[in-house]
């Protein structure tokens, strides 16, 4: 088992700055090679580079958390089959889409949770998960309004991404009490990498794709490696320091931020449906881990077994 670490907020604070940075540099990286590469040659890039990562980690940290032999490894492909999925989605939806919209609509992934939580956690739909759920269904529309002119296709794809993020997430709450951080993400990159390169060889690209980049992509390349890596290793951290109450409204900052990015990288200007749809979102979610951390408090901690 892997014993609960303390709260701490400076914690949480250091681990989330790392998160939104790397999620922005990982977007940006991703427009970036999809020039040269297609998705699935970007993620298997991605995971390459965790691999490597991961394994100059264990050898430089001589800790035993560090565990290659997976606990209960058919959790590990249930999680990493739909977050391949999901993953691949993101990131064309980073091609085509501002990415302010991209991550809005992200952000609806946490209504997901609640669902599949109470299918196959069995866990209750209480009224303030119900209302979470509508407001991020109401957001989603706000974001893609159907039927009208502006309406873009190609966000529903970012809307799968987020079901596939959620039973990615569902699937971690089981892995966390028995994995260490690094070994969850080892899995997670030594289960992805054949399947990038498998559906990537299915649509008749060469399976030795490193040959397509060229030395002026090397800035990107690095932000796919090592931020890729960084994105998931720091906000796993965060919630390992703080609860989601914490941890969450941090990570909505995620929003604005890759607002700013578009706008001075690539002229974006956020529209004002995709901002307030995405407010409607984030106070869904609030409301929820709000109610859910008072229902907490009140229950108090767990007892220890006689």
């Amino acid at each position: 088992m892997v014993e609960p670490a303390p709260r701490n907020f400076g914690k949480v604070v250091f681990w989330m700055a790392g998160s939104l940075l790397s999620f922005c540099a990982v977007a940006v990286s991703v427009r970036a090679l999809s020039a040269r590469l297609t998705v699935f040659e970007i993620l298997a890039l991605r995971n390459l580079g965790g691999l490597v990562l991961l394994a100059a980690m264990a050898l430089l940290a001589h800790d035993p958390g560090m565990r290659l032999r997976p606990a209960r490894p058919w959790i590990h492909v249930l999680r990493n089959g739909p977050h391949f999925l999901g993953q691949a989605l993101w990131a064309y939806g980073l091609t085509v889409l501002p990415l302010t919209t991209v991550f809005a609509i992200e952000f609806t992934t946490p209504a997901w949770v609640a669902v599949f939580a109470v299918l196959f956690l069995g866990e209750r739909m209480s009224a303030t998960r119900l209302v979470a759920l509508a407001l991020g269904f109401v957001g989603v529309v706000v974001i893609l309004r159907p039927g009208m002119d502006s309406f873009r296709p190609e966000a529903l794809v970012v809307a799968g991404a987020a079901v596939c993020f959620g039973i990615q997430i569902t699937t971690t709450k089981f892995l966390t009490a028995s994995n260490s951080t690094w070994t969850i993400l080892f899995w997670m990159n030594l289960m992805q990498l054949p399947l990038n390169l498998g559906a990537d060889v299915a649509l008749g690209e060469p399976l030795f794709f490193l040959a397509k980049l060229d030395p002026g992509l090397w800035l990107p390349v690095a932000g796919i490696c090592f931020c890729g890596l960084t994105a998931h290793y720091c906000l796993t951290n965060a919630f390992r320091f703080g609860d989601a109450i914490v941890v969450i409204p941090i990570d909505f900052l995620r929003v604005p931020l890759i607002g700013v990015i578009g706008w001075l990288l690539y002229a974006e200007r956020p529209e004002l449906a995709v901002l307030v749809g995405a407010g409607i979102v984030i106070s869904g979610v609030l409301i929820n881990i709000y109610a859910e951390s008072r229902a907490h408090a009140r229950e108090g901690p767990p007892r220890p077994r006689p």
